[in-house]
């Protein structure tokens, strides 16, 4: 037979093609717990962010009110140079008309500059506090110049001024704030969501003990034959049981476990602290006005009204006016304390940014 009359074969029904079409199913709710362990880390790393945001505004309030005494004590130190200026004036003309002595002029005139010390003191303490307060509000340039308008204490009981007492500020509840602190501090919060979230990846951890399962189909031609294919993969877990996975959030609970122990122990502390320092500060405040402020005062004006009048001596008036000095030095720094520790028991506690 002729070779070509012999029939031409079929080049498609002698190849072999394979189209397959597989997907995993996920088992024992994995989808699910991979969601809520994401969302469990964010609102770790919120509660992150407001206890950043805690600590920051302490530290704002901090500096703004350093800047606050700074301002007070160079208003103190300059009205105690202005008391010398004058006496000095004084004692210019008393020298003029034979009244005192060279060496009584030359005195007050070498003491004036311990006073003259404080007033630079008090300007390099309030440049300093202005460039702190600045760097924590990311400021470019810590040389400008500012004035703050709040008082160290509100009733305008700034030292030296005579104004009215304000009525002493109600007692504090501690147990209350306790709880407050235990409810609203974001660290603790923020630890204590750590371990859902670990919970939650414990979960998952358990789930993915239990393999997925594949199914799949498609279409098969094998040397002129036609077939669509199903088919269902199960792997056996024989080998591997996420031993590996269940140890390491196991070790990661206990972590957080502790970690959540040991911030709600320091949120405690804290609040005690912070308690204690807000009464012993008012107290502090409170007796200062009581017992010395009024007294200082009104020494510092007798021993000068006498020195005036000739019948107090030099080292009288100095001693007095010292003696006021150092009392206006420690009654604003009372004052300044004690703001501060009101500020640190609302930090302590978690309380809102708009609260005191």
């Amino acid at each position: 037979y002729p070779l070509f009359d012999s029939p031409r074969p079929n080049f498609w029904n002698n190849q072999e093609l394979t189209l397959r079409f597989d997907q995993e199913i996920e088992l024992s709710g994995r989808r699910g717990l991979r969601t809520q362990s994401a969302e469990a880390g964010v609102s770790v790393a919120e509660a992150g962010f407001q206890d950043v945001r805690r600590r920051l505004e302490f530290s704002v309030r901090s500096a703004y009110f350093a800047v606050v005494l700074a301002k007070a004590d160079l208003e103190a130190a300059r009205g105690a140079l202005d008391e010398i200026d004058k006496v000095i004036g004084l004692n210019r003309a008393r020298y003029q008309q034979g009244e005192i002595s060279g060496g009584e002029l030359r005195r007050i005139q070498v003491e004036r500059l311990k006073f003259v010390d404080d007033v630079f003191a008090a300007v390099l303490a309030l440049r300093n506090g202005r460039g702190a307060l600045l760097s924590l509000l990311n400021a470019t340039n810590l040389g400008v110049e500012f004035d703050v308008t709040e008082t160290l204490s509100p009733g305008d009981r700034l030292a030296g001024t005579g104004g009215p007492v304000a009525p002493p500020p109600p007692a504090l509840d501690p147990v209350s704030l306790r709880s407050q602190a235990l409810a609203a501090r974001p660290d603790l919060l923020a630890a204590q969501r750590e371990v859902q979230r670990v919970d939650t990846e414990t979960a998952l951890q358990r789930a993915l003990r239990t393999p997925n399962i594949t199914v799949g189909g498609g279409y098969r031609r094998d040397f002129g034959s036609n077939a669509v294919v199903f088919g269902v993969t199960v792997p056996l877990p024989v080998a591997s049981r996420n031993q590996g996975g269940l140890a390491r959030v196991a070790a990661e609970r206990r972590l957080a476990g502790n970690a959540a122990i040991a911030i709600a122990t320091g949120v405690l502390l804290d609040v005690q602290q912070a308690v204690n320092a807000v009464e012993i500060n008012r107290s502090r405040v409170q007796y200062i006005e009581r017992e010395y402020l009024t007294n200082a005062r009104e020494s510092r004006d007798i021993i000068l009204a006498a020195y005036r009048l000739g019948t107090a001596d030099l080292i009288d008036f100095l001693d007095a006016q010292r003696a006021f000095r150092d009392t206006a030095r420690t009654y604003n720094r009372a004052l300044y304390e004690e703001r501060i520790s009101t500020f640190a028991l609302a930090a302590a506690i978690g309380a809102p940014s708009n609260q005191p």
